[in-house]
């Protein structure tokens, strides 16, 4: 199967193949396509193997077209749709490897469904953690706390304290 013609549509990427059929993909595989201007995405090279964005250096082969799952789906949607999650970092408040986080992401290995859990848990607790960050428009002084005890200054004493 080779790939003739491309076009975007949405956070999709189409494809029409030599032997009449319309295939997509999610952009969110390619995080670079996604960022890529309408000109970028324009410039591409169709190879035998797959096409080429040299301004951008990405490649999509044409047999991942015909994958199982063009559409994130789970753990991989979380963090392919917010790039602002470090899924190393995640992992790692977990004890889950680098590598197995990877798998997770770009679709290889399948999470249970409690392990699922466990990350969506610890993505709501970081959540919970940062809507505890306050900055106050005053003295400009950023508080942290974690728990219910009081908070730590993370900066220098406020006016007050100053001797």
């Amino acid at each position: 199967m080779k790939i003739t013609k491309i076009w975007f549509e949405e956070n999709r990427i189409y494809g029409l193949t030599d032997d009449g059929r319309t295939l997509w993909q999610s952009l969110l595989w390619y995080r670079r396509l996604v960022n890529a201007t309408d000109e970028q995405r324009q410039q591409y090279n169709i190879s035998s193997d797959g096409i080429h964005w040299p301004t951008i250096d990405e490649d999509i082969s044409f047999e991942s077209f015909e994958y199982d799952e063009p559409e994130p789906t789970g753990i991989s949607y979380v963090f392919l749709s917010h790039p602002e999650l470090n899924a190393s970092a995640v992992g790692r408040r977990l004890g889950i490897s680098q590598s197995l986080m990877a798998q997770y992401i770009n679709g290889t290995k399948k999470p249970s469904a409690e392990r699922t859990r466990l990350i969506i848990d610890e993505i709501h607790k970081i959540g919970k953690e940062l809507l505890q960050l306050t900055e106050s428009a005053d003295t400009h002084f950023f508080t942290y706390s974690l728990d219910p005890s009081p908070s730590m200054l993370a900066s220098e004493p406020t006016p007050e304290e100053k001797p």
